[in-house]
């Protein structure tokens, strides 16, 4: 069996019973950083062994982390923060297992945009998860793509690129409503909403820290914070 295991995106408390029940038996543990986990795991008293499983490594590991789960043992995959696989490296080996027939089970846990969603107050009942967009002028390309989105729409951004993230949807859908979420379940944990340009006038004069969800409200107008 595989196992895919979420941990904390940021207070640790967010850990459930099961997951450190499963950390602690399973036969290994796969980790995107070993430095990260293992201050995780150290608190929790979970004293296992850790193999490292990244977007470098993955091709090179993968078929024989297969041959491993074939012999009926079971693996823990977990990443820095979250759920892994969202943003992170595990789809292939995910895909991999069920070519395989080797189960897999994902448990319930920490994820950062459903929280970021509810928090907008915009509309969740659809909704499209767009991640980490690409660099350059494929997002461009893609942000021009979503003028028609009736769907709300999440998207992932790091403290680097945010500000220029923001002057491409202004540039492409206008101002319009949009949701930030920062540091969720951190000491810091904030929630800005407003339109574009209040939102890019804010982080101008206060430069952006942390890991943020972006939140933008679909052509049809969902409910609204007052």
């Amino acid at each position: 069996m595989l196992y895919i295991v979420p941990t904390p995106i940021g207070n640790l408390e967010d850990i459930t019973f099961r997951a450190i029940r499963i950390l602690k038996e399973v036969d290994f543990i796969l980790a995107e950083n070993l430095l990260n986990s293992k201050k995780l795991l150290n608190f929790f008293k979970i004293k296992n062994k850790i193999l490292s499983y990244n977007i470098y490594n993955e091709q090179k590991i993968i078929l024989n982390i297969i041959l491993f789960l074939k012999k009926c043992n079971n693996i823990a995959l977990i990443t820095d923060a979250g759920t892994p696989i969202i943003s992170d490296p595990g789809f292939l080996l995910v895909r991999h297992c069920i070519k395989n027939n080797i189960k897999v089970s994902c448990l319930p846990g920490a994820t950062a945009f459903i929280p970021a969603l509810i928090n907008s107050g915009f509309s969740i009942n659809e909704f499209t998860f767009l991640g980490f967009l690409p660099h350059k002028k494929s997002k461009e390309k893609k942000i021009k793509t979503l003028c028609k989105e009736s769907r709300t729409i999440i998207i992932y951004e790091s403290t680097y690129r945010i500000l220029k993230t923001l002057y491409i949807i202004k540039n492409y859908i206008g101002n319009k409503q949009i949701s930030i979420c920062r540091e969720i379940s951190k000491k810091f944990e904030q929630t800005i909403i407003g339109n574009i340009n209040d939102i890019i006038f804010f982080f101008e004069n206060k430069k952006p820290k942390g890991e943020f969800v972006i939140i933008l409200q679909g052509k049809t107008r969902g409910t609204e914070r007052i």
